[in-house]
């Protein structure tokens, strides 16, 4: 279980250059057995308490590494619960830093997986903002590594969110206020109780900034970079008796953009109805809309077996409209984009204790979604060469849709073969249908094995199907834009495979002393059809596309100190990846680079060689706590065919925190001043180049909040 864990709601922090080590990293947790006999261990009592046991217990770690973030780990980082979702997982092994609020683990461009309470949430069509946020979050379990049957689709990491509710039985709610530099101010309310046999908590925000995207320039300050964002989440349980309850959830997400512009540029392209128009005054915009419900049905057959029904819903959109004068000019091409993604589902998952030794589990998965792309676009005539041969721009209209269904089963068993050794083997299916029908039958195996009461060993190997997401594939037209200055340079195949990998992991986790544990894991993954994203189009969305072939091996780094007062943590990352041979989505490539990579193994463009994350956490006696995180990159891949990188940097960020009590009506707030990059460094995450790379972008300059947060 969790070790690092801090009192409750610890108040305002400014960092220095120290962070708040996350409850147990992966080194920590790879000694843990099984989910069950963990939870087993809670000191709670009742029938809610009883079904959440019941619920977790349905998903095993065996032979996986798996890192837990409780909800005061959360409180006691640099923004506490204010801070972004993806900014908390950069603070767990293995993870790297990309713009657009982009995670890469473990070698992977996304392949993420995010699970509310235990359920799939359908992914949402990829932009710049976060869908979900951090504050309604419980804990986090973030699996990686060889992952047992249960989990497939998304199997870089496994992001498992318990939301509050069930046991956030404190007060009725709060209200907060975050404001600072660069305009910011975010506004949040939380409501939750409990009525007799029915729980609810409620969250809603709303944030405003003016750096919502990362700054494509070398400046503190962005131009044409306002943000509005606003977000709900809500969880509504039912108890119906002592072995069963109904639950719902919904969330929102409406994120507005500005496209910050490059001041200084001289257009490309000139247009008969207007005058050149200054690079500084573009007025390109993107909206981002997430949706999502879900209702499940939990309860249990006799004492032995748990089982869990739920149906979700989620509609997801990007829509991006252009500066029509200024995107013609400077680009050629002026596309008002709008792509839409419909899913509904269905997962079942049941956990069956046969005996002491065995618990035997089972699932279904069952996924429809319908995707839609609305392109109108404005183009020249050009001639072969791509130069213009008119001013006067003709419209194109490339609409599409497409249709996708996934569906899959697991069967495993979790052997406790002996008081030292816990094995989980299991077999999954998984068939993918959108413009290619595949499938495959999965093997899975891991094992944990305590060599010594203080020295765990965890192993497995997995086989991996990842079906390419159906909102990202891409299905422009080359013919319709052929003779114009939005021709693609060279043909077309739409048809993104699934991508298939054979995976292996093994670590060592050592408790040094009852302050210190360690850890060290390494995988190594084979992989066919590698899927790939990039940036393609003006657009800033990203686009599927398969490489033949790929390795990526790594190893990861891990160091936990817990004392009273003082906790500390160190993350070294080390990863190469690497993939050959472009089979699918060719027309988004330049022939010469094309035949580089047919013939050279290439670096993905999210390699980085080494990353870090350290941090430590103070808190004195009279209730002040100062922490602080840090974040070290050796630089994502740049250049022709990713053969260059950028620069190395390191940011910090530092926070203090305390409870200051106003008296009156006022009575207690929660104070928080939070520093990002407190020491001003000016770093470039992407210079432009590289496979599949798009604008420049910029790392956020130092920036100082406030927070204040009442309770009632």
């Amino acid at each position: 279980m969790s070790k690092n864990i801090m009192p409750r709601r610890a108040l305002l922090a400014l960092s220095i250059a120290l962070a708040y080590p996350l409850a147990s990293h992966a080194a920590e947790d790879a000694s843990t057995t099984t989910n069950t006999t963990e939870l087993q261990k809670v000191e709670v009592t009742g029938t809610r308490s009883k079904l959440d046991a019941a619920r977790n217990g349905l998903s095993p770690d065996t032979g996986s590494s798996i890192t837990r973030i409780g909800k005061d780990d959360i409180q006691n980082l640099p923004q506490g619960e204010n801070t972004p979702l993806n900014q908390v997982i950069l603070q767990t092994p293995g993870v790297v830093q990309d713009s657009y609020g982009q995670l890469h683990v473990r070698g992977d461009h996304g392949n993420v997986q995010y699970r509310i309470n235990g359920v799939v949430i359908p992914e949402s069509i990829s932009g710049f903002g976060q869908a979900l946020e951090t504050r309604f979050a419980d804990r986090l379990s973030i699996l990686t590594g060889a992952l047992p049957a249960q989990y497939g689709y998304r199997t870089a990491a496994i992001v498992d969110i318990t939301t509050k509710g069930e046991d956030e039985q404190q007060g009725n709610g709060s209200i907060g206020v975050t404001f600072g530099d660069r305009g910011s101010l975010e506004t949040n309310i939380e409501l939750n109780g409990t009525k007799g046999d029915f729980s609810y908590y409620l969250t809603g925000s709303f944030e405003h900034n003016k750096l919502g995207i990362e700054n494509p320039v070398d400046s503190r300050d962005a131009l044409h970079d306002k943000t509005n964002q606003g977000k709900t989440f809500g969880y509504l349980s039912y108890l119906l008796n002592d072995d069963s309850r109904i639950t719902a959830m919904f969330g929102t997400t409406n994120n507005r953009f500005q496209i910050p512009n490059v001041p200084g540029q001289t257009p490309d392209f000139v247009t008969a109805s207007a005058p050149p128009k200054d690079s500084s005054l573009l007025d390109a915009n993107q909206r981002e809309t997430n949706r999502f419900g879900v209702l499940s049905y939990q309860g249990s057959a006799g004492a032995f077996v748990d089982y869990q029904i739920s149906l979700f819903h989620r509609t997801t959109d990007v829509h991006y409209r252009p500066d029509t004068t200024g995107d013609l000019q400077y680009l050629g091409v002026a596309a008002d984009i709008l792509r839409r993604n419909i899913a509904d589902g269905v997962q079942a998952d049941m956990s069956w204790r046969l005996n002491s030794q065995h618990t035997v589990r089972a699932g279904l998965f069952g996924q429809h979604e319908k995707v839609s792309t609305a392109n109108n676009s404005l183009v020249f005539p050009a001639d072969a060469d791509g130069n213009a041969t008119s001013t006067v721009p003709v419209s194109i209209q490339d609409d599409s849709r497409l249709s996708g269904d996934l569906w899959g089963a697991y069967l495993q068993d979790e052997w406790k073969v002996s008081p030292a050794l816990t094995v989980n083997y299991g077999l999954r299916y998984d068939q993918a249908k959108t413009v290619v029908n595949e499938s495959q039958l999965s093997p899975r195996l891991g094992l944990v094995y305590k060599i010594t009461p203080n020295l765990d060993l965890h192993a497995g190997y997995a086989r991996y199907f990842t079906p390419p997401p159906t909102e990202k594939i891409d299905t422009t037209s080359v013919q319709k834009f052929l003779g114009t200055t939005n021709a693609l340079p060279s043909d077309a195949n739409t048809a993104v495979k699934s991508e298939r990998s054979d995976y292996y992991d093994a670590g060592l986790a050592w408790a040094a002393t009852d302050k210190l544990t360690l850890g060290i894991d390494g995988y190594y993954r084979d992989v066919r059809h590698l899927q790939d994203e990039g940036q393609f189009g003006n657009a800033l969305i990203y686009s599927a596309f398969n490489y033949a072939k790929g390795r990526i091996y790594g190893l990861d780094l891990s160091a936990n100190y817990k004392d009273k007062a003082l906790s500390g943590y160190l993350n070294l990352g080390f990863t190469h990846a690497r993939a050959t041979q472009i089979e699918t989505g060719q027309f988004n490539f330049d022939d010469d680079e094309l035949a580089y990579i047919q013939q050279n193994w290439v670096h993905l463009d999210h390699e980085q060689r080494l990353s870090a994350s350290a941090g430590a956490s103070y808190r004195f006696a009279n209730g002040i706590a100062l922490s602080g995180s840090a974040l070290y990159g050796s630089g994502l891949r740049d250049d022709f065919a990713n053969t260059g990188h950028l620069p190395s940097y390191t940011t910090v960020n530092a926070d203090l925190s305390k409870t200051i009590d106003f008296g009156g009506a006022m009575g207690k707030v929660e104070t928080r001043l939070s520093i990002i990059n407190l020491f001003d460094r000016s770093y470039q995450l992407r210079d432009g180049s590289g496979i599949g790379v798009g604008a420049p972008q910029w790392g956020q300059r130092r920036t100082a909040y406030v927070s204040l947060d009442k309770s009632f």
